[in-house]
């Protein structure tokens, strides 16, 4: 996994704990694209296991990959009945023959940009399917998401932007491997004390590749915006999940 090093490792457990999972539509909605029986599930980029609990509500073995050791032994001790496999996707060999359907939860980005599509087909059997799926945090105040993006603008630019909603879908896409390439959308409110939110920013990508000091003078920032508005915010929480298929018959 490109550039994600130990940045989550270290916050293993406040990732697990601050983390929303995912809404309850999202398994049958991977459960209805399947056109084959599922055998066999692999997840890449498992983290502490919210994609994990999805994908073991299909009822099929799951084989977890993450790159982390620390955050694989938060899942692993989530789940004891899952296979975790302490390694980088690169690094990993799928089972002969591929798995029935790769999932990949808020880890695609993680990857490879040149090799992730590719790597992903490779590694299902003909027929299977591949599932990236993650959540977009949003705010379902404008005058809180423009008081809050105002506080993350206060400490230097970190320049990362945020991606639409269907990039991963259209990254899919582009790689012109896979077939029937289609996006479900859901969302949720979901209201966070000023405690809550900042556990949350503590888990961010782009926050922990900042500075210390950077970091206290954002959560500083935050905290008094958030005060500000009433002691914390409500998210609004946009969940996609892009959905492909390795063409062929197994």
């Amino acid at each position: 996994m490109q550039g994600r090093g130990n940045r989550f490792g270290e916050v293993a457990a406040v990732y697990d704990d601050a983390r929303p999972g995912y809404p309850p539509e999202v398994g049958p909605a991977m459960a209805s694209y399947m056109e084959r029986p599922l055998e066999t599930v692999a997840e890449i980029g498992a983290g502490t296991g919210h994609g994990t609990a999805v994908l073991l509500g299909l009822g099929a073995p799951v084989t977890c990959v993450e790159p982390d050791a620390r955050m694989a032994a938060v899942l692993q001790a989530r789940f004891p009945a899952v296979t975790v496999v302490a390694a980088p996707f690169e690094r990993w060999v799928p089972p002969p023959g591929g798995v029935s359907l790769l999932g990949c939860a808020m880890a695609w980005h993680w990857l490879d940009p040149q090799t992730r599509a590719k790597r992903a087909f490779d590694a299902i059997t003909p027929g299977g399917t591949l599932a990236v799926f993650g959540h977009r945090y949003a705010y379902a105040d404008p005058a809180h998401a423009a008081s809050i993006d105002a506080a993350f603008r206060s400490v230097p630019d970190d320049g990362v932007r945020p991606r639409p909603d269907t990039w991963a879908r259209d990254d899919i896409a582009a790689a012109g491997l896979f077939t029937g390439v289609e996006l479900v959308r859901m969302g949720r409110d979901l209201p966070m004390s000023t405690a809550e939110y900042l556990r949350l920013v503590r888990t961010f990508g782009p926050f922990r590749a900042r500075t210390p000091q950077e970091q206290e003078t954002l959560l500083a920032a935050l905290a008094r915006t958030l005060d500000g508005l009433g002691g914390g915010t409500t998210l609004d929480l946009r969940t996609t999940v892009a959905l492909a298929r390795r063409a062929g018959n197994a």
